[in-house]
């Protein structure tokens, strides 16, 4: 994905450094834009291994409108485990609890899960249940009933009850189209991007959710368009690009949605399946919280 490449490059030539709240500087941009075809290959790096069952569980979650962590730690997903920890260190229940040891508890014990697992009404919440509208319902109905509105919109930025979520929606917005051909493609503003472990997710799991929704309204995944507000990458994480940019992308792999349920709720990590999917090592950077 030479695209990626290149908004690394990007930031790298044009970013400032400044601060912010994690207390880790970034070298900062402020708007860039990049586009993906995924008529024929899915947008999955190969600079780096993206651990991709990781994307397609966090995305089924969204579409359940959960937001508990316990799902996701039961599935060995644990991109949302460092913010419920950090407000769990503020409990009069903590003990010392390393991570890993609040991971297992969240994992062993429901009533622990249940109390200290929550991120508030973060995106699952806002996609299924935005002060009772239900976004995605929504959308899926409209594409189907009216394929050239320019309202196919589901936001998860919710003014309300921004104070209320673990980390306000770093994507924000997402916009879907419908062209005469029958194409559907997918634009998302996201507000805040962390260009070295957030965005190869990002892309991913949203061209993901354009095949979904395709498949659930008889469209074909088109296109996606990747837009950013704070486009950054974290001084801690330089080391990280710069083997990354020394890397040549390889070929994308493919996407297979092997069963399409009635309801889009029921979708499971079995029903997808990435084929061709070679990418190069793993690079590991640590989350800013």
């Amino acid at each position: 994905m030479k695209e990626y490449q290149d908004l690394l490059k990007y930031i790298l030539k044009n970013g400032t450094r400044r601060s912010n709240r994690t207390g880790i500087d970034t070298i900062s941009t402020f708007g860039y834009q990049n586009r993906y075809s995924i008529n024929e290959f899915f947008p999955l790096l190969t600079t780096k291994k993206v651990f991709y069952k990781a994307i397609i569980h966090e995305l089924i979650w969204f579409l359940r409108g959960d937001t508990n962590i316990k799902y996701l730690v039961d599935n060995n997903c644990n991109i949302w485990n460092e913010w419920p920890y950090e407000e769990f260190k503020k409990s009069k229940e903590f003990k010392d609890e390393t991570l890993d040891e609040f991971v297992k508890k969240i994992k062993d014990d429901n009533v622990f899960a249940q109390k200290h697992g929550n991120l508030g009404p973060v995106y699952g919440k806002q996609w299924r249940n935005f002060d009772g509208v239900d976004q995605i319902k929504n959308l899926i109905n409209q594409i189907k009933n009216n394929p050239n509105s320019r309202r196919l919109i589901v936001s998860a930025w919710n003014p309300k009850e921004v104070d209320k979520m673990a980390l306000p929606p770093c994507h924000s917005l997402f916009q879907m189209y419908c062209d005469d051909d029958g194409g559907l493609s997918c634009q998302l503003y996201q507000r805040s991007a962390d260009a070295f472990l957030g965005v190869p997710f990002n892309i991913a799991s949203y061209a993901l959710l354009t095949y979904i929704i395709a498949a659930m309204t008889n469209k074909k995944p088109k296109e996606f368009i990747h837009t950013f507000g704070d486009l950054h990458i974290y001084v801690n994480h330089l080391d990280q690009v710069n083997l990354q940019l020394s890397r040549i992308p390889g070929r994308l792999p493919k996407l297979i949605i092997k069963r399409i349920p009635d309801n889009i709720d029921d979708f499971n990590i079995d029903d997808f399946e990435i084929v061709d999917y070679e990418p190069q090592g793993v690079i590991k950077g640590k989350v800013a919280v």
